[in-house]
């Protein structure tokens, strides 16, 4: 699954289309907005992916999509001591 924007999609058609070929479906967007799905005609009954489905829900307006990219990678960080939740519930008594 690929989203793709109309410039780049006009510019680089002929790889879209190789990736199509392969399986795969290509969501197209016009300044981030889905607007249409490139499948594979075997599969033009239905959308197989869930990036398909939800760009679909979004050009009927039952969803909003995300506008930004999703965080890549999420550092965690260890605190030493009591567990807050034992703070919080002895600052209660």
């Amino acid at each position: 699954m690929s989203t793709v924007g109309v410039k780049q999609l006009k510019n680089r058609l002929t790889q879209y289309l190789r990736h199509t070929k392969q399986g795969e479906e290509v969501i197209v967007t016009e300044r981030g907005t889905p607007i249409a799905l490139i499948q594979p005609i075997k599969n033009a009954d239905k959308a197989a992916s869930l990036e398909a489905r939800l760009a679909r829900a979004a050009a009927r307006g039952a969803v909003a999509l995300p506008t930004q990219k999703p965080l890549k990678r999420v550092r965690f960080v260890r605190v030493s001591g009591k567990p807050i939740s034992r703070v919080i519930v002895e600052q209660r008594r």
